[in-house]
């Protein structure tokens, strides 16, 4: 899959994993590497991004096998920003799909 297909879409997919619950980043990248390629480490930056900008929160959890693993919690303002991204997402993808068929708006 195209790389910058991808890097437009991963913002998404994060924050849409974490609307059914809390995980772990590495839990994240498991997820989204079932449906598509991503290199390990990928998601990081987009997290880290993520929680500057107030969408989500963090907090830890000590695991029985290694180190505590750092959970991400999607915020009331991480929410709205998904709806958000969600819909221009189905508008982008509209367009996009009528101008492959030659369609007019």
């Amino acid at each position: 899959m195209n790389t910058q297909l991808k890097k437009g879409a991963l913002e998404l997919c994060v924050l849409s994993q974490l609307v059914s619950g809390d995980k772990y980043g590495y839990e994240l990248t498991e997820r989204i590497s079932e449906e598509m390629s991503i290199a390990s480490g990928t998601l990081y930056p987009i997290l880290r991004r993520l929680k500057e900008d107030a969408y989500v929160t963090t907090y830890l959890v000590e695991s029985e096998s290694g180190p505590a693993r750092k959970y991400y919690h999607l915020t009331q303002k991480g929410r709205e920003y998904q709806q958000s991204m969600l819909q221009e997402w189905e508008q982008f993808q509209t367009a996009v799909n009528r101008l492959m068929k030659g369609q007019n708006a």
